[in-house]
């Protein structure tokens, strides 16, 4: 029997929000105990940190430029929903029962994106989504999921406004365990449970936010360069302000909030685990579980709130390979190598036994499991188009331990040791001793971008157009 997959993703899951990654001040012993059942990739990131971009790559195994999507914003576009070759419709041809329960975020919305059958929580975009209709069936007449009064990309934080039962992540969870019991037991199947949170807005249930709200929660990282985002106190009492300068309590009830809701996903993650090894046996342990996110959220960090920018906060994510247990014991519990969401596919397929399609530009992580890879890529090339505002595009390379990025709109440039300030505060462009250094990776990004051919190298160096940045693959699919 082929093996079981469980592909677990979060929506806006930080890389050092759980306990695993070091983080003393987060509460997620169910991640943990996945954690340390398998292999944890310290260097994980999103190439290109916004929903719709990083779902392409992930679900396609292609960098962003193939996969057609360079961000959310100036000349950019929904995910394309006619690709040749996706993770969930490469195992539906193999024979795989495949389901996603939470979101998909696809276009149109009921896109099938290679599943089977899917049941769906968009948050505010779908009012008929399985989630919304289930709600309305549950709760008090007239309670809506949004009654708690903060917006989906609000920097605000309160408890959930009505039963634990009734939050989207329960839900998420629900469908999933509904979806184990009922599945037909001679197929292998591949099931992704996406949930919708902690993507603001930051509202888990009460017992949740009470964790955190009398204790102490990480202050942001401040960088000495981080005044480039400070703005005048009345622009950043906008409740869906993307930068500016909070108070500090203002930035602990947030991170309570956010804390929360992952603490909330964590609880949810338990429960469908222990449920699994109690009811399905035989069927649990022959379940590979993944475990990831699309992006970030900087939190407050360097004054920055939601997610498309470069820093470690934004574009780093948590990234998890679970083998079925009997197979663990000779997994490895920590890996360095630098990895991205479009490795996610091909591992998925070579676990399965599928050919990786020609188009698949990412590799598959199984040899990583069990020892490093001398011949692993050196760096991951990312970036993301206008969004917020011009100054914030950005491209980056980057290989966990060094980061070299470029805001091309405002042309500054910054570099950072990651292993001696992970935070990303001190900005070495100009220390001597890191002269040789910044040039080898500049010179990293000039050539991922002459390689493009696209007019963002000029004589040698770094050049930045007026026109926006588009993918030729936006509109039409890549053949190898």
């Amino acid at each position: 029997m082929k093996p079981n997959i469980i592909l677990i993703m979060c929506d806006q899951m930080r890389g050092d929000a759980f306990g695993a990654d070091g983080n003393a001040n987060i509460y997620t012993p169910n991640l943990d105990g996945l954690a340390a059942a398998g292999t944890r990739f310290n260097h994980a990131y999103s190439a290109v940190p916004s929903c719709l971009p990083a779902r392409a790559t992930l679900w396609t195994g292609q960098h962003q430029w193939h996969a057609g999507l360079l961000g959310m914003g100036r000349g950019q576009g929904p995910i394309p929903n006619d690709y040749p070759h996706t993770l969930a419709g490469e195992l539906s041809r193999a024979g795989y029962r495949t389901h996603l329960v939470g979101k998909g975020h696809f276009h149109p919305q009921r896109a099938a994106m290679g599943f089977e059958s899917a049941e769906l929580d968009e948050s505010g975009r779908m009012p008929d989504s399985e989630y919304r209709r289930w709600f309305h069936s549950q709760a008090p007449e007239g309670v809506t999921p949004d009654d708690h009064g903060v917006d989906f990309n609000s920097w605000h934080a309160r408890p959930w406004h009505t039963e634990e039962r009734l939050h989207p992540s329960a839900w998420t969870a629900m469908r999933a365990m509904d979806f184990l019991r009922r599945h037909d037991p001679t197929r292998p199947f591949f099931l992704n449970i996406s949930f919708a949170r902690p993507h603001s807005p930051y509202v888990p249930p009460a017992h949740y936010f009470r964790l955190y709200r009398d204790h102490g929660t990480p202050p942001p990282y401040v960088g000495e360069w981080s005044g480039m985002h400070d703005v005048p106190a009345h622009k950043a009492r906008n409740p869906n302000a993307w930068h500016g300068r909070q108070s500090d309590w203002e930035i602990h009830l947030a991170r309570c909030g956010y804390y929360g809701d992952v603490s909330f996903i964590d609880s949810q993650i338990g429960r469908l685990i222990n449920w699994m090894r109690r009811t399905l046996g035989p069927e649990f342990r022959n379940t590979w579980f993944f475990f990831t996110s699309d992006h970030g959220d900087m939190l407050g960090d360097h004054h920055l709130w939601r997610k498309t920018y470069a820093y470690e906060g934004s574009t780093r994510i948590p990234f998890l390979v679970v083998p079925p247990p009997d197979n663990a014991s000779t997994t490895r519990a920590l890996a360095d190598e630098v990895v991205e969401l479009r490795d996610i596919m091909p591992t998925v397929l070579d676990i399965a036994g599928l050919d990786i399609p020609a188009t698949v530009d990412g590799r598959s992580l199984l040899p990583l499991l069990t020892q490093p890879a001398a011949d692993w890529r050196p760096y991951i090339h990312g970036e993301h188009c206008t969004c917020y505002d011009p100054a914030q595009e950005m491209q980056f390379v980057t290989d966990g331990r060094r980061k070299f990025i470029w805001l091309p709109r405002i042309g500054v440039e910054q570099f950072f040791n990651l292993e001696n300030d992970p935070g990303e505060t001190r900005n070495l462009t100009e220390d001597p001793s890191c002269r040789k250094e910044i040039e080898t990776w500049r010179g990293y990004l000039i050539a991922e971008l002459t390689a493009r051919d696209c007019g963002w190298v000029k004589d040698g160096r770094l050049f930045c157009p007026d026109e926006a940045l588009v993918s030729p693959y936006k509109n039409v699919r890549r053949k190898p």
